[in-house]
């Protein structure tokens, strides 16, 4: 009878949990970590794509050596900034931003540099690369876009009742967005 009554119980906690959203709340966790890994894989792209930008430039151009040196460098710091999925905080975020808005303002010295040789524009190789670069560019911002859709679902998710009470019983936390730099909202300024 004891044995009947404690898997009645396991079955009672078993189907109370799946009915108050804890499973949904797992899932949603997990897609918001697999959106998060590809918003790195696509700076990881960006990462591997630039030594392969600067040999090309190097090779048709010979301008500020500083300029490349940025970029090398602004390319190891963004690289070195690794985040855990499962702790996305707003702070997190934007210390990951900060080192990738370092390097992409190394790569826009870069290209404003690369205006002042037209020859380099006409180089077969370098066109594909920057080719690459912007389409490395916009792949980032589709999964930064997709990992703030994923975030928003899942916060809303553990936000409304009664799956809000299971989130509070099991520990399951809001996550951060990804929200522009500061200063993002105005236009560059290039200048030759």
């Amino acid at each position: 009878m004891k044995n009947l009554v404690k898997i009645l119980g396991l079955f009672l906690i078993a189907s109370s949990l799946s009915s108050c959203s804890y499973n949904s709340m797992v899932e949603k966790r997990e897609t918001v970590s697999k959106q998060w890994a590809n918003v790195e894989s696509s700076y990881q792209r960006r990462s591997d794509l630039i030594p392969n930008i600067v040999n090309t430039v190097k090779g048709e151009a010979s301008f500020e050596q500083q300029t490349l040196v940025d970029v090398t460098q602004a390319r190891a710091s963004a690289t070195s900034v690794k985040l855990d999925p499962s702790r996305l905080s707003q702070d997190d975020i934007k210390k990951f931003e900060q080192a990738q808005g370092q390097l992409s303002g190394s790569l826009s010295r870069l290209l404003v540099s690369v205006e002042k040789y037209p020859d380099l524009k006409t180089n077969e190789a370098f066109i594909g690369l920057m080719a690459q670069l912007e389409g490395t560019e916009n792949r980032i911002n589709t999964e930064r876009n997709r990992y703030n859709a994923a975030v928003n679902d899942y916060n809303a998710f553990i936000q409304q009742f009664p799956a809000l009470i299971t989130a509070k019983m099991f520990g399951f936390q809001p996550k951060g967005y990804f929200e522009a730099s500061s200063g993002s909202d105005k236009a560059p300024t290039v200048k030759f």
